[in-house]
């Protein structure tokens, strides 16, 4: 009589403990695992933005530009605060006045910041106006006071200043115009109509550069021949020229705020060919990839693809670049206002400052007129240093 012949599968224990390990099955011994070291665990677990940040802050250039531009924009917004007088008021016994130094100390005593007044003279030999110091009259500064009304933002109301000049005196630390008015005043008020066109029109550049580059990259063949046809024919046409003629069609009883918006679309116009060319140009690498292949598959339109799978991929590489191009934009606003075809009065900004100081005489008998090319020069420096910063951050192969 045969046994029955035993099944060859077994039974898991009742309490699901595992079998106990037999002579024909091995036990299971996992390959050994080098534990990471604390650093090495932030370095792998780190988002791409925190990457950038470390690597941005070894730039130490970059990271005091970033710290410059931050402190002129914050300047430029909160001018009315700032500015010891508005932008347009006027002291017509001060024309062209040299600016008035800070003391601390009169005749070895400590009295705080205070300036000495001026006496002014015509001299009847060249007929120009002549200011002499009068160091017996110090006259304290005021901080935390009420001076020219102002519409903080053109919104709000005020008249509280940071500081205004001593009763019944001036305060020209850089000096006055041939109208009388102060060029600080002006510097930090004119800082925000050139600021703020440099963003706005990387801004117009940035929309365009990203939808004509990005359906370039995207769809290709046909497209990207017509479109790298059109960046071609922009790049080849001179800038300063075109600028002038845009600039020169716009009707001269248009307001001022009409002739800004005009201004700033046309340096917009003007700069989205470089972004376009670098957003075509990623973008016909990353269209081949796996995502965006199964986003066509689940029926995601082209935009939504390009909007919200492509372009964040390289969102690092596309503010490098916006960094590089605000600079351009403020100098393209600074040469129109500078030649008298941008923006114009009683629109201030650098380059209507500027261009006062067109005549040679003018600058060598009153050289505080070029004070306004030197935050010009600084803005753009400092944006070039923290473009090279992020563009040495963003890039993965560094």
């Amino acid at each position: 009589m045969t046994s029955a012949p035993t099944s060859t599968l077994q039974q898991l224990p009742a309490d699901g403990a595992p079998l106990p390990h037999t002579a024909s099955t091995a036990p299971f011994e996992p390959y050994a695992v080098e534990a990471m070291t604390p650093a090495q665990e932030r370095i792998y677990l780190a988002s791409q933005w925190q990457l950038m940040w470390w690597k941005f802050r070894k730039h130490r250039l970059a990271v005091i530009s970033a710290v410059v531009i931050l402190t002129i924009y914050g300047m430029a917004a909160f001018c009315e605060l700032l500015a010891p007088y508005h932008y347009t008021t006027r002291n017509t016994d001060f024309i062209r006045a040299p600016r008035q130094e800070v003391h601390l100390f009169h005749e070895g005593r400590f009295l705080g910041p205070f300036v000495y007044p001026y006496t002014q003279r015509l001299n009847m030999e060249n007929l120009k106006r002549e200011y002499d110091v009068d160091r017996t009259r110090p006259q304290q500064i005021r901080f935390f006071c009420r001076g020219d009304d102002y519409l903080f933002w053109g919104l709000i109301p005020g008249n509280v200043r940071l500081f205004c000049p001593p009763e019944d005196g001036t305060l020209f630390l850089l000096g006055s115009d041939r109208l009388g008015r102060d060029m600080l005043s002006r510097i930090l008020y004119g800082g925000r109509i050139s600021l703020s066109i440099g963003l706005l029109g990387v801004g117009v550049s940035f929309v365009l550069g990203v939808i004509i580059g990005g359906i370039a990259g995207y769809y290709g063949g046909r497209v990207d021949l017509f479109v790298q046809r059109l960046i071609e024919i922009v790049q080849s046409l001179p800038h300063i020229p075109l600028w002038l003629a845009l600039a020169s069609i716009m009707p001269p009883s248009w307001s001022p705020i009409v002739v800004y918006f005009g201004i700033t679309v046309i340096l917009g116009l003007m700069d989205w060919t470089g972004l376009a060319r670098a957003v075509r140009s990623k973008l016909l690498s990353l269209r081949e990839e796996d995502y965006v292949v199964a986003a066509q598959l689940m029926g995601a339109k082209p935009a939504r693809i390009i909007g919200l799978h492509l372009v964040p991929g390289f969102m690092s590489h596309l503010i490098a670049s916006a960094t590089i191009t605000i600079p351009k934009t403020i100098l393209g606003e600074t040469a129109l206002s500078f030649l008298g075809l941008g923006l114009r009065p009683p629109i201030t900004s650098w380059g209507v400052m500027l261009n006062e100081a067109q005549n040679i005489n003018v600058v060598a008998l009153y050289p505080w007129l070029l004070y306004p090319v030197v935050p010009v020069i600084l803005i753009i420096l400092a944006f070039n240093f923290l473009g090279d910063g992020l563009r040495d951050a963003a890039d993965p192969y560094r």
